[in-house]
């Protein structure tokens, strides 16, 4: 039989499996306090049997302080739950190893008390915590919507059902009634922030349409949101309106006249800018209209007058762009592309020439394979390295660092992307082609290729191609970097950002702490330089020329201290209520957070453009600890208001502040 059935044999009783869950939790908690062998694994076998109905869930539920509290976690990736990306989640509990899903489902139930408020986590917060599950539960509808799968019923031990154990009672305790709402809803705030990386929305959106079609399903209602999410991907234009696969709209396309041609352009248009989604029946639109009516190519991209005109100034890197880089499988590349020429970065002389050379590289083997392992051979890694490059240059705010503690590196990324495009292609082509980037310091070459391993000890796996190829390189470059530059009595960053970065970096540099001590130094006299550096009140009315790196310090939303994050900071404007307020790019994903005292951080609302966070001036210097100016062009700090601040003082020092 394939379906998991019980051992009759097995006379553990439910109070047993208890003890004996318990008695393993406390030696793992002595081990660990004596410094011995962590028994890990004792844990994790009556842990797995107490899945299969909700009263075991129920004492695991019980028991996360306990397991936290022996170093359950300790040493692994779950150690650190804010990292945690719900794609890799999803991965993990649906197809790991049994230790390893048995390990993610512990984690997820540890979550789900963190997001109820039963269980306060000094990392993670009570929001963040709630929404890693909707996203991990919207991947997995499947599991209570409909039957288990083959490969899930054959799991060994009967995990499959273990697991479909797990959402359920996950759902039952998140409130099942409302959970198509919550997450269609959360769609859309992931898709505000225009993301490069879509696949985990995507499959969301993949599992709400199959909710949705399930005649007996128990879900709430849900409106338009979710219809013009489901259309963006399955079908978005009159001709694939019931999703009728790709050779048949092939088919369909090639009989249509020029006015039925023209619909469908605008509806791709439309549906791709309104979502920022692309549907995979695009990019064969568009190949089409490549041999039959190039003219209609920039309406089905949804071209402004300046797109278009880059369109038609590069007709020959444009129609091998799409030749080389649009397929099914690469679809969010043609929104990258739109972007790209909406941008108008290739009137900078230095682009199109570095995009040939892209189009013509051929990619060393370690890159090849690199990119094979994560994305597949359906086309070479040249066309999935070419596609991202597009989606990077075309959404430079949309890059993220993945499940990897790369900020400074992720962050480069899209200030060259935004920036310095050609650095960024120049970049990419010598890890691409050599896997080897090398950047000067202080008059001196660093080659990525004779360093070890930087912050990321591992490489990455869910980030875009372009990500997946430069970060690592990038990484050990700046680790180099800060080990040159330590011993000087100063913070490293003041040497290392503009060399890392570029030479758009402003030479000035302000800390908020003392880096022998951790104390505060001079913290007035800091938020005063930000404030006469960057805010147009006191600057002169200077905008920012170039985005500038800078340095925050993450808090949760109970205003506990998570550790020191790189972002750029890349205006600062009045909002549509005329408060003046900082647009920064958040490197982690996803920038909606509740850093606390009514500290929330908006992607959308208060002005942002697509990819940026934003905050009113004081609560963002609240949580600013570095950053960068020109000190030619800085006001007076004597003139800033002493209520604006002492209440950014005030909000740093009863938060990450307290205690320095």
């Amino acid at each position: 039989m394939s379906i998991y059935d019980p051992d009759p044999h097995d006379d553990s009783a439910p109070g047993e499996l208890v003890e004996r869950l318990d008695a393993a939790i406390e030696g793992l908690a002595a081990a660990n306090a004596n410094g011995g062998v962590s028994p890990v694994f004792e844990v994790l076998d009556p842990a797995r049997d107490l899945m299969f109905d909700a009263k075991g869930l129920d004492v695991l539920y019980a028991r996360v302080p306990a397991l936290e509290a022996a170093g359950f976690f300790r040493g692994s990736d779950w150690d650190h739950p804010q990292t945690l990306v719900p794609s890799l989640a999803f991965r993990t509990v649906r197809y790991g190893d049994p230790v390893a899903t048995v390990v993610e489902s512990l984690s997820q139930i540890r979550l789900l008390a963190v997001a109820r408020g039963d269980y306060l986590h000094p990392s993670v917060s009570a929001e963040h915590a709630h929404h890693f599950l909707a996203q991990v539960m919207a991947m997995n509808l499947d599991l209570v919507v409909s039957d288990l799968q083959e490969g899930d019923r054959l799991r060994p031990d009967g995990l499959g059902y273990a697991v479909q154990n797990l959402y359920h009672y996950l759902l039952e305790h998140l409130g099942y009634e409302n959970l198509l709402e919550h997450l269609v809803a959360e769609v859309w705030r992931v898709l505000a922030q225009r993301p490069v990386q879509v696949d985990g929305v995507k499959h969301m959106v993949t599992q709400i349409a199959a909710c949705l079609h399930k005649p007996d399903a128990v879900v709430g209602e849900v409106g338009e949101d979710a219809s013009q999410l489901i259309d963006a991907v399955f079908s978005p234009t009159q001709g694939c309106r019931e999703d009728p696969g790709l050779d048949v709209y092939a088919e369909r396309i090639a009989a249509m006249d020029d006015a039925t041609l023209l619909q469908e352009a605008i509806a791709f248009a439309q549906a791709m800018h309104n979502t920022g989604l692309v549907s995979p029946y695009m990019p064969g639109f568009i190949r089409y209209l490549r041999t039959r009516w190039n003219a209609l190519i920039p309406t089905a991209l949804g071209l402004s007058y300046t797109g278009a005109d880059a369109f038609h100034c590069y007709p020959a890197l444009i129609h091998k762009l799409i030749d080389e880089a649009l397929f099914a499988e690469t679809s969010q590349a043609t929104y990258g592309l739109a972007m790209m020429l909406e941008r108008g970065i290739l009137y900078s002389p230095p682009v199109a020439p570095s995009l040939w050379r892209q189009v013509r590289l051929t990619l060393c083997d370690a890159a090849a394979q690199k990119i094979v392992e994560v994305f597949g051979t359906r086309h070479s890694p040249e066309c999935f390295l070419l596609a991202d490059v597009l989606n990077v240059l075309g959404r430079p705010l949309g890059v993220g660092q993945g499940n990897y503690p790369t900020c400074q590196s992720t962050r480069a990324l899209s200030m060259w992307a935004y920036n310095a495009p050609d650095v960024l292609l120049r970049n990419v082509a010598w890890a691409a082609r050599d896997d080897e980037v090398i950047m000067r310091f202080e008059g001196d070459n660093i080659s990525s290729r004779e360093l070890g391993a930087g912050l990321a000890s591992e490489p990455p796996v869910d980030v875009d191609a372009v990500s997946l190829l430069t970060v690592p390189h990038l990484d050990r470059i700046y680790f180099e970097m800060g080990r040159r530059s330590a011993g000087r009595g100063e913070d490293p960053h003041k040497w290392v950002n503009a060399e890392f970065h570029g030479d758009q970096v402003g030479h000035g540099f302000r800390i908020a702490v003392d880096v022998f001590t951790g104390g505060l130094k001079d913290f007035e006299g800091f938020i005063r330089d930000f404030y006469a550096a960057y805010h147009p009140f006191y600057n002169g009315n200077l905008p920012v020329i170039n985005p500038q790196p800078a340095g925050i310090a993450v808090t949760d939303s109970a205003t506990r201290f998570l550790g020191w994050h790189a972002i750029t900071i890349q205006r600062l404007a009045l909002d549509p209520s005329r408060d003046m307020r900082v647009y920064f790019f958040n490197p982690n994903n996803d920038s909606g957070q509740d850093w606390g005292q009514g500290i929330v951080t908006s992607t959308q609302g208060h002005g942002e453009l697509y990819g940026e966070a934003s905050l009113p001036v004081a609560e963002f210097a609240a949580r600013l600890y570095v950053f960068h100016y020109d000190p030619l062009e800085k006001g007076d700090p004597a003139e800033v208001p002493a209520d604006e601040v002492y209440r950014a003082m005030r909000l740093a020092q009863e938060s990450w502040a307290m205690g320095r």
